[in-house]
């Protein structure tokens, strides 16, 4: 992969499309609705805040999510106006030049209460005029990494679950000097006392990331590339040469990074669990599903169409064997933060 080379998720509508099968991830956010909504009321500065208020969604795909996102954040700018009712809403969506904005803004709520425009570019700098934006939220987003850590051997692996100490330090360095860009970037264009909200899938500290469900994902993922190479279909070594450019921080490293960086007040910092809302054990299937339309543009370009196909057949293949490690591991976890521009 190139260096900053992008792979949105997949478009359209149709089966293996992001809008059909992101349903995990609105549960993720419905999870945190609410905190998100007294967040801002809570600490967002209105006091000199004009009657346009400008809010960008970064990494907002091809919705629906999106949509209910910037819907909850108005919601809670209005609570905290009051009975003030000039406002009026710009509302932008962004993510890499790549995405399918044409299903995005066909998807548009017709009685929608904003002003919508869509902005590419990556996250991982700057988008957006100095001081322009009153409120910015990722959801899901920033646990992609600008690029996946340089040389380091990760052999028969594809990500830092169960990789050596070495692959580990190289993940998180790299996550590291993205996060420390993209908080410098979101102090320049967010007004003083506007927020950002990010709502982060993380690995609570103390805890292994292959013992949560996304960690799993990603093993089985690797263990089904590693089936093909033995079957002759897949080159090995070019499986040791690819490492996916996800990485899920730990609460802790969050925190430390964000003080680092210097340039916003952590004011509300929670961890949640999204799946303890179903009112069933998790079944592996979808989460299958969800996982190839995130990377499936990614593992097409590297490895090919019909390798893609046989590695999410094998995967499906074992989906009671992947669900019962769910169950013996940890629930998967997100953070919450709320942080303000000094």
């Amino acid at each position: 992969m190139a260096d900053g080379e992008a792979f949105p998720m997949n478009g359209g509508d149709g089966t293996h499309s992001y809008s059909k099968n992101s349903q995990y991830q609105k549960l993720a956010s419905d999870a945190v609705k609410e905190t998100i909504q007294e967040a801002v009321i809570e600490n967002l500065d209105t006091e000199s805040m004009s009657s346009t208020v400008t809010i960008a969604d970064l990494g907002c795909s091809v919705g629906p999510n999106t949509f209910l996102a910037v819907e909850n954040l108005m919601e809670a700018v209005e609570a905290k106006r009051g009975s003030k009712n000039d406002l009026e809403f710009q509302v932008f969506f962004n993510d890499h030049s790549a995405n399918d904005f044409n299903t995005l803004f066909a998807s548009l709520p017709a009685d929608r209460q904003y002003h919508a425009a869509g902005v590419p570019g990556s996250f991982h700098g700057r988008l957006f005029p100095r001081n322009s934006i009153t409120l910015a939220h990722s959801s899901y987003s920033l646990q992609w990494l600008s690029k996946p850590p340089q040389g380091v051997a990760n052999e028969g692996r594809i990500h830092n679950s169960g990789a050596s100490e070495d692959v580990v330090r190289a993940y998180s360095d790299q996550y590291e000097k993205d996060l420390g860009v993209f908080m410098s970037a979101r102090a320049e264009e967010i007004v003083r006392g506007g927020l950002l909200i990010l709502v982060v899938p993380a690995t609570p500290d103390g805890v292994s990331h292959s013992h949560l469900p996304i960690g799993v994902l990603l093993t089985y993922l690797g263990y089904a590339l590693m089936e093909l190479a033995n079957e002759g279909v897949v080159d090995k070594c070019k499986i040791d040469g690819f490492n996916l450019p996800i990485y899920y921080p730990t609460q802790g490293e969050l925190r430390r990074l964000i003080e680092k960086n210097g340039r916003f007040s952590i004011e509300k910092m929670e961890l949640s669990y999204p799946f303890a809302q179903l009112t069933t054990e998790i079944n592996a299937a979808p989460l299958i599903m969800q996982l190839r339309v995130t990377i499936e543009g990614l593992l097409t370009t590297y490895f090919g169409i019909s390798v893609v196909e046989k590695v999410f057949s094998k995967m499906l293949a074992k989906t009671e064997e992947i669900s019962m490690h769910f169950k013996a591991g940890h629930d998967q976890t997100q953070l919450l933060l709320a942080l303000k521009r000094k």
